[in-house]
C-alpha cells in the first residue's frame, strides 16, 4: 500500500510539474512570436495586444469557478479536462488562418489553463501530507520558473528557424505527453463533495468583476476605464454579498474571515506580482533602448532572475516544511524590496553587472517569497478547500500581473507620453523606470507587513 502511495505522489508530482511549465512556457513564449503574427496577419498594436490578454482575462476568470467544480467533481478530472482543451487548442492556435479565429482560440485556450493552473496546486496538496508538502510545491513551483525561463529562448529560437506556429505546436506536443502519464498512472477515482450545487449565479458576478477591472485598469486614462474599475468595486462587493447568503458559494468568504493565514497570504501574493511582474518589461526596454543591446544578450541577461528562482525554490519549498512559512516569506519580500530600491537608481552609464547582480538577488528573494507563501496557504485550509484555495491562488497571481503591468503602463503612459521611443524620448523613458520601480519598492515595502500579520501556520 506504502509503495501503491509513493507511485500516485511520483505520478501526480510529474503532470502537476509539467502543468506548471506548460502555462508559463506559453505566456513567456509567445511574447517573442508577436511581431512576426502582426506581420502575418497585418494586425495592428491594439489588436496585437489582445494575443496575451485574451489568455489571461479567460484564465482569471474561469480560475476560482473550476478551483471549486475541482472540489465537486475531483481535482484529477478537471486537471485532466484541462490538459485536454489547453493541447486541443494548442494545435487549433497553430493552424489559425486569420487574426479573429487566432484571438477566439486563445479565449478557449485560456479556459484550459485555468483548469490546468487552477488545480495543479491543489492535486499535489492532496497527495502529499503537511511534513513532505513544501517540498514539492517547491518543484512545480520550480518548474513554474523553468517555463519563464525557457520561454524567451526556446520560443525565439522555433520562431526564428519554423515559425511562430511552431510554439503551440510544441505547447499540444507536451500537453498530449501530460494527459498520456495522467490517464496511464492516475486512474484512482476520487472522492466527490456530497450533493453539493455549483453557484452559477456568483460565477457569472466574479467573472464581470475580473472582466470590468482588468478592462477598466488597463484604459484607467479614459472616462469609461474609470467607469468600469468603479464598477468592478461594486460588482465586487455584491458578490461578496451574495456569497455570505448562498448555501453552497463558489467562494467560501468565511475562509477569509476566519482564517487569517490565508487572507494575508493571499494579499501578499497579490503585493508581491503586482510590484514584481513588470520589471521584466520595463527593464527589457532599458536593455535593448537606452543600453542598447541585442534581444538576444538582453534575453540572457534577463533569464538570470527566473533562473535563480528555479535553483532555490524546492529549498525554500523544502524549508518551509520545517521553519515558519511566515518568516521566509517576509524575508523573500524584503530582499524583493530592496532589489527594487537598487533599480531606482539606475541611470543610462549604470553597469551592466549592476543589472546582473540585482536580478539575482530578486531572483532569490522571489523564490525566498513563492515556495513558503504557497505552502502557507496551502496548510491553512481543509482538506475539501484546496481547489478554491489553490485557484485563488492563482487568481491572485494573475490580476498581480494584470495590475503590475497596468502601473507601468499608466506611468510610460504619463511620464514618455504615447509617441514613438526616440533618442529624444529616452531620458523620459529612464524616468518612467525609476519611477515605477519606486512604486515596486513601495508595493514591496507594504507586502512585508501583510507577509507578516499572516501568523503562524503550526501551533
Amino acid at each position: 500500500m506504502e509503495d501503491s502511495q509513493k507511485s500516485i505522489q511520483t505520478a501526480t508530482l510529474i503532470v502537476a510539474t509539467l502543468g506548471a511549465f506548460l502555462t508559463p512556457f506559453m505566456g513567456s513564449s509567445i511574447n517573442v512570436a508577436l511581431p512576426s503574427i502582426a506581420k502575418e496577419f497585418s494586425m495592428n498594436a491594439f489588436i496585437l495586444s489582445w494575443i496575451p490578454t485574451s489568455y489571461l482575462l479567460s484564465s482569471a476568470v474561469f480560475l476560482l469557478p473550476f478551483g471549486k467544480l475541482s472540489d465537486i467533481y475531483g481535482k484529477r478530472r478537471i486537471f485532466k479536462w484541462g490538459i485536454t482543451i489547453y493541447t486541443v487548442f494548442s494545435f487549433l492556435t497553430g493552424i489559425a488562418n486569420s487574426s479573429e479565429i487566432l484571438l477566439a482560440f486563445r479565449l478557449f485556450h485560456g479556459i484550459g489553463g485555468a483548469m490546468i493552473f487552477g488545480t495543479g496546486v491543489a492535486l499535489v496538496s492532496s497527495v502529499f501530507e503537511p511534513g513532505e508538502r513544501g517540498k514539492a510545491l517547491g518543484i512545480t513551483t520550480a518548474s513554474t520558473y523553468i517555463g519563464l525561463s525557457a520561454g524567451p529562448f526556446i520560443g525565439g529560437m522555433l520562431t526564428q528557424h519554423t515559425g511562430w506556429r511552431s510554439i503551440f505546436f510544441f505547447n499540444a506536443l507536451l500537453g498530449m505527453f501530460t494527459l498520456i502519464i495522467l490517464l496511464w498512472k492516475l486512474k484512482r477515482k476520487e472522492v466527490e463533495v456530497k450533493e453539493e450545487k455549483f453557484d452559477i449565479m456568483g460565477a457569472v458576478i466574479y467573472g464581470w468583476v475580473l472582466i470590468s477591472f482588468m478592462l477598466g485598469f488597463s484604459y484607467i486614462s479614459k472616462k469609461w476605464g474609470i467607469f468600469l474599475v468603479i464598477l468592478s468595486f461594486f460588482c465586487f462587493l455584491l458578490f461578496l454579498k451574495m456569497e455570505e447568503k448562498e448555501e453552497n458559494p463558489m467562494l467560501n468568504t468565511g475562509i477569509f474571515k476566519n482564517n487569517r493565514a490565508f487572507s494575508f497570504s493571499n494579499l501578499a501574493t497579490f503585493i508581491h506580482y503586482s510590484a514584481s511582474y513588470s520589471a521584466g518589461f520595463l527593464l527589457s526596454l532599458y536593455l535593448q533602448l537606452i543600453k542598447e543591446l541585442d534581444a538576444r544578450t538582453a534575453g540572457l541577461i534577463l533569464m538570470t532572475r527566473p533562473v535563480m528562482m528555479a535553483i532555490f525554490s524546492p529549498f525554500t519549498g523544502r524549508a518551509s516544511d520545517r521553519i515558519e512559512p511566515r518568516i521566509l516569506a517576509s524575508s523573500g519580500m524584503g530582499l524583493t524590496a530592496f532589489c527594487f530600491f537598487l533599480f531606482i537608481f539606475l541611470k543610462e552609464d549604470t553597469s551592466i553587472y549592476f543589472v546582473i547582480f540585482n536580478l539575482l538577488l530578486h531572483g532569490i528573494g522571489f523564490a525566498l517569497f513563492a515556495s513558503p507563501n504557497t505552502n502557507a496557504i496551502m496548510s491553512s485550509v481543509e482538506k475539501k478547500n484546496y481547489g478554491v484555495a489553490s485557484a485563488t491562488l492563482a487568481t491572485m497571481r494573475l490580476t498581480g500581473q494584470m495590475f503590475s503591468m497596468g502601473i507601468a503602463t499608466f506611468v510610460l503612459s504619463a511620464i514618455a507620453g504615447k509617441e514613438k521611443i526616440t533618442p529624444f524620448t529616452l531620458p523620459l523613458l529612464m524616468k518612467s523606470i525609476q519611477i515605477s520601480m519606486g512604486i515596486s519598492t513601495a508595493l514591496c515595502t507594504a507586502g512585508i507587513f501583510a507577509s507578516l500579520s499572516r501568523g503562524n501556520i503550526r501551533k
